[in-house]
C-alpha cells in the first residue's frame, strides 16, 4: 500500500497560496500549448500532461492540514476552485468542509454527488456531523444518520437541539472520563488504551457513578504524582464548568480570562455531557469578528469573495436602497437652507467638516457599545453611566476641537459670528453623534438583532443628516435666510 502523505502546517499562508496560484497556471499554460501543437494523437497527449499536473497539484494538497486546504480553496475563483476540490482524497473533505466558510462550503457541497458526500462525512465525529447536517441536501441526513451507531445518532441529534450561540452547540461528546477512587496508574492505562486522545484536550474529566461532575485532573498530574495515588486526591475540586444554555460569547471572554484549554459542559442536572474545547472557541471567536466586520457595512456573514457578480451585488442592494434613501433625507436638509448657503457662500465648504467629524465620533461609541454588548458587560446601570460618559467625552471634545475649528475659521474668512456658529455646531454635533452611537447598537439589541448589523451605515447617516440640520439652522438662526 502507498505510504499515507505527512500532514504539513505552514507558516506563510500567503506564499502557498501563490505556490498553488503558480501550480494552477503552469497546468492552464501547459494545458493551452499542447491544445495548440500539431502533433498526433492529440487528445490522449493532452490527457497524459493533464494526468501529470493533476497529480502533482493532488499531491501539493494531499499534505497540507484542513485549515490551510480550506484556506486556498476560499482564496481562489470559482473555476479553479472547483478543480483543485475535485482533487481532494474523498476522506479528507469532511475535515476541509468543516474548516471552509459558509458560503464556500454551499458551492463545494454542491459540487459533489449523494455518494461522495456520504463518503466524505462518515468519518466525522458527531458534534461535526451535528454542523455540517444542516448544510446537506435534504433526505441524505437519514442515510448518513442510519450508518452510525445508536449513540452518535443520538449525540447528533442532541447537538443539533442547541440554539446556535450556545456552548451546547459547539460542546464535544469525546471526553476522557475517570472515578473519583481510580489511581493514576489505572488512568495512564486507560488512555494507553485508548490509543488516540480527543484534540486540544488538557484535562480528564472526574465524575461519579451517576456522571455528576466532581472535579478536573489536569493531564500533567499523572506525571507528577505516584501512580498509586487515587484522582480525588490531586483533582481540581469546583472546577469553572460550563452549562450547555450558557452563551458562548461568555464562555470565550472565561477561556480568554483563565488561559483555558479545555472545560467541561453539564446538563441542567449537574451531569456531564461533552467538553468545550479552546479551538471551537477560537473558531468562535474569529467568525463572530467576521461576521461582526461585515455586518456594520450592511453585508450578510456568508459573502464569498468570488461569487458571481450579480449575487455580490444583490446581497447589497438593502443596505444601498437604505443608504441612498438616507442621503436624500439629508440632500433635502440642505436644501431647505439653500437661502442661508447663498449669503453665507463659506458654509458649504464647512458643512462637510461638520459631517466628517459628527461621523467619527459616532463610530467610535459604536464601537466601544457593540464590544461592551458582545462582552455582557452592560447592565442597566451600566448603560446609564456609559451614555452619560460618552456625552461628557462628547462634550468636551466639541469645545476642544470646536475651538480650534472657530480659531481655523475666524482666520480663513475673518468673522467672528461665523466663528461662534462653529463652534456651537461642533459640540452640538460631537453630542449628539456619541448618543446615536450608544443608542443605535443598543435598540438592535433590544430588538433582538445583531447590535452591528448596519450600524455603521445607520450611525453615519444619521449624524451627516443631524450634523447638517444643526450647522445650518443655527447659521440660519444667526445669518437669515
Amino acid at each position: 500500500m502507498p505510504e499515507e502523505p505527512s500532514i504539513r502546517r505552514v507558516k506563510d499562508p500567503q506564499a502557498l497560496l501563490r505556490h498553488i496560484q503558480e501550480l494552477l497556471d503552469r497546468q492552464a499554460v501547459v494545458a493551452n500549448l499542447v491544445e495548440r501543437s500539431p502533433m498526433q494523437r492529440h487528445e490522449l497527449v493532452q490527457s497524459l500532461v493533464a494526468r501529470q499536473q493533476s497529480v502533482e497539484l493532488g499531491r501539493q494538497i494531499a499534505q497540507l492540514h484542513p485549515a490551510d486546504a480550506a484556506l486556498v480553496l476560499e482564496n481562489l475563483p470559482l473555476d479553479r476552485r472547483l478543480q483543485l476540490w475535485a482533487l481532494v482524497e474523498p476522506a479528507r473533505r469532511g475535515p476541509v468542509l468543516l474548516e471552509v466558510s459558509d458560503a464556500v462550503r454551499e458551492g463545494l457541497i454542491e459540487a459533489l454527488g449523494d455518494t461522495e458526500i456520504l463518503h466524505a462525512a462518515q468519518d466525522l465525529e458527531a458534534d461535526e456531523l451535528a454542523y455540517l447536517i444542516p448544510q446537506l441536501p435534504e433526505g441524505l441526513a437519514p442515510e448518513l444518520l442510519g450508518a452510525r451507531e445508536a449513540e452518535d445518532r443520538a449525540q447528533v441529534q442532541q447537538a443539533m437541539d442547541f440554539p446556535e450561540g450556545t456552548v451546547g452547540s459547539l460542546m464535544r461528546f469525546d471526553v476522557l472520563t475517570a472515578r473519583e477512587d481510580t489511581s493514576l496508574d489505572a488512568v495512564l492505562r486507560y488512555l494507553r488504551r485508548r490509543g488516540d486522545l480527543p484534540g486540544d484536550t488538557g484535562v480528564c474529566m472526574v465524575v461519579d457513578r451517576a456522571m455528576q461532575l466532581r472535579g478536573v485532573l489536569p493531564l500533567k498530574a499523572l506525571l507528577v504524582n505516584p501512580g498509586a495515588t487515587e484522582a480525588g486526591e490531586v483533582m481540581e475540586r469546583d472546577p469553572l464548568a460550563f452549562h450547555t444554555d450558557d452563551p458562548l460569547a461568555g464562555a470565550a471572554a472565561a477561556f480568554e480570562r483563565y488561559g483555558l484549554i479545555s472545560a467541561p459542559v453539564v446538563n441542567a442536572h449537574g451531569r456531564l455531557v461533552g467538553c468545550l474545547n479552546v479551538d471551537e472557541v477560537l473558531e468562535y471567536v474569529k467568525e463572530s469578528s467576521q461576521r461582526e466586520l461585515l455586518a456594520q457595512a450592511g453585508l450578510p456573514e456568508d459573502e464569498d469573495l468570488y461569487a458571481p457578480v450579480i449575487v455580490s451585488a444583490r446581497n447589497r442592494w438593502p443596505w444601498l436602497a437604505l443608504n441612498l434613501l438616507i442621503a436624500f433625507i439629508a440632500s433635502r436638509v440642505i436644501g431647505q437652507f439653500e437661502g442661508t448657503i447663498e449669503k453665507v457662500v463659506a458654509l458649504a465648504s464647512l458643512m462637510p467638516i461638520i459631517a466628517n467629524v459628527g461621523g467619527n465620533a459616532g463610530n467610535q461609541a459604536m464601537a466601544l457599545m457593540i464590544r461592551s454588548l458582545a462582552l455582557n458587560q452592560l447592565t442597566e446601570g451600566r448603560f446609564r453611566r456609559l451614555l452619560s460618559k460618552e456625552a461628557m467625552i462628547g462634550l468636551l471634545n466639541g469645545l476642544v476641537w470646536g475651538g480650534v475649528m472657530a480659531a481655523v475659521t475666524w482666520l480663513l474668512y475673518g468673522d467672528a459670528i461665523l466663528a461662534g456658529v462653529m463652534l456651537a455646531a461642533m459640540i452640538l454635533t460631537l453630542l449628539m453623534a456619541v448618543t446615536t452611537g450608544v443608542l443605535v447598537p443598543y435598540g438592535l439589541k433590544a430588538a433582538g438583532q445583531d447590535p452591528a448589523l448596519g450600524s455603521s451605515i445607520l450611525i453615519t447617516g444619521a449624524t451627516d443628516t443631524l450634523g447638517f440640520l444643526i450647522f445650518l439652522g443655527l447659521a440660519a438662526l444667526v445669518f437669515g435666510g
